[in-house]
């Protein structure tokens, strides 16, 4: 079976025996972080798949047309040119997996890309982001307004309450309700794992949201205490893998905060790997979610081409 998740019906017997062995999950998670460093050629080559797989974000209360505007010139042009001429990649078309909004920047950041001829899409946090503390009115009109305005690609966020007390029915019913107001919008669901109290938790939140329809399952809105772990990580792919093997559809993942360095991401898209397989890792089943991630990845770019560090001017802000 293949194409975008259809979803299932409610199989409430998917989670009913739930049990993570959290001790071993965080020994997989330290082993994780001892993973040596990829150098050289390899590095390089890393770092680009990890940009073309990033959400470019800009989620701040002082967003305006002009700052998304230079976000989208930065999604087009994620590296510079002579950097990319420098590695044989400038004819590859290397860009962003997509530029990620609020609602009301929507319409900014799609205009923007439109311009300049690119097909990037624009992403659109929604659903009572980041708190979900809204009616599901309120949140089903926001989507359908955002993907009105443009949005290809809609991040919402659970109502983290339903899962803490245990309402797997509503749960599953708000999510397919969201689906549903996304249309044809691919719909990537916000679990917000550090504030669902434990891992079995998780794991049972990842199921619901892909039974009832979600393309990609996200840790967090960045917004939390705690944002993307290992352990959480670990966690929510055990559970695609389950899901694929019960229906045949591949779901994807999204890691979102407090990613922020290059060897953040090349260790994230490594265990995707060990996890999933290497055919999640594209834009259509793997995305991270970054704000100043780029910024690192460029540097360490430039550091592998001339042998030294940028200069603050000489790399080009988001």
């Amino acid at each position: 079976m293949a194409g975008r998740n259809a979803g299932t019906e409610l199989e409430l017997g998917w989670i009913s025996k739930v049990y993570v062995n959290r001790p071993a999950v965080v020994r997989h998670a330290e082993q994780i972080k001892k993973w040596k460093t990829l150098k050289g050629n390899w590095q390089a080559a890393w770092l680009l798949k990890a940009v073309t797989c990033m959400d470019l974000t800009t989620l701040s209360g002082d967003d305006t047309p002009s700052n998304v505007q230079r976000l989208c010139f930065k999604a087009k042009h994620p590296i510079r040119e002579d950097l990319l001429k420098a590695l044989d990649m400038h004819d590859k078309g290397i860009t962003v997996g997509a530029v990620c909004v609020y609602p009301a920047r929507v319409s900014d950041a799609v205009n923007t890309l439109k311009a300049a001829r690119c097909n990037i899409p624009v992403a659109s946090v929604a659903a009572g982001f980041p708190s979900g503390q809204t009616p599901l009115e309120t949140k089903l009109a926001e989507i359908r307004l955002a993907v009105e305005y443009g949005a290809r690609e809609i991040d919402i966020v659970i109502s983290r309450s339903l899962v803490l007390t245990g309402q797997w029915e509503d749960l599953y019913e708000e999510i397919r309700l969201c689906r549903a107001a996304c249309g044809e919008a691919h719909m990537k669901t916000i679990l917000a794992t550090g504030e669902l109290g434990s891992l079995a938790n998780v794991y049972k939140a990842s199921m619901i949201a892909m039974m009832a329809g979600s393309d990609f399952i996200k840790t967090s809105t960045g917004k939390e205490v705690e944002n993307a772990t290992f352990p959480v990580g670990i966690v929510m792919m055990r559970a695609i893998k389950e899901y694929y093997w019960q229906t045949g559809y591949k779901v994807g993942f999204k890691p979102a905060g407090g990613i922020r360095t290059a060897k953040d991401a090349i260790t994230w898209l490594m265990l995707v790997k060990e996890e999933l397989g290497v055919e999640w890792l594209t834009p259509e089943l793997f995305r991270l979610g970054a704000s100043s991630l780029l910024g690192d990845i460029e540097q360490q770019i430039f550091y592998h081409v001339t042998g030294s560090y940028a200069l603050q001017h000489e790399l080009a802000m988001a």
